[in-house]
């Protein structure tokens, strides 16, 4: 989508605009997406969302959370949508279902984001080799014997090592989502 400066658009408010959106877009596509069941229908309800975004971005406040204001609008554009669809026979699901979906969606996702902001910071704390046995597993899925070879370790050893990762990373993580929060 491309989006040429006019004098009441300064370049830096599109820049803005699309670097934002490009960091959420998948979050805000996937929640559309979950709360409708027409994949033809999610793709031009997103498309539309996308344009009001672009419309009332005059109205986002910069540093508060992009992902939850495209929601907003987001569910409005769903409900507009199944408004307007109201009339077609197969529109079963009503506005207070939706909702309630979205407001659940909203809660699992922020909390998803919290873990895994907690999961990056403790994975920060281990020691660079075991960093690197958890990329290689996780991130390059490589299998247990691959990981022996890089690492110098036997299976077995590896297979324990892992063990005692996720140990720790579980620890570490219901540590920090149980710790009180820091103003």
């Amino acid at each position: 989508m491309r989006m040429d400066p006019t004098p009441s658009t300064p370049p830096d408010r599109d820049e803005a605009y699309l670097r934002l959106l490009a960091e959420h877009e998948r979050a805000i596509a996937t929640y559309v997406y979950s709360l409708v069941n027409s994949t033809a229908d999610a793709a031009d309800i997103l498309q539309e969302c996308k344009l009001s975004m672009w419309r009332m971005f005059d109205r986002f406040e910069p540093g508060t959370d992009f992902r939850a204001w495209g929601r907003k609008i987001a569910i409005h554009q769903i409900l507009n949508f199944r408004r307007a669809a109201k009339r077609r026979p197969d529109s079963p699901v009503d506005r207070e279902f939706i909702e309630a979906v979205a407001a659940e969606i909203d809660r699992r996702s922020d909390h998803l984001d919290r873990k895994a902001d907690v999961l990056r910071s403790c994975l920060r704390k281990l020691p660079a080799d075991h960093r690197a046995i958890v990329v290689w597993r996780y991130y390059d899925e490589c299998e247990i014997p691959e990981i022996a070879t890089r690492s110098q370790r036997t299976e077995e050893a590896v297979y324990r090592l892992l063990s005692r990762i996720r140990r720790t990373l579980n620890d570490c993580i219901r540590r920090q989502l149980n710790a009180p929060a820091t103003p």
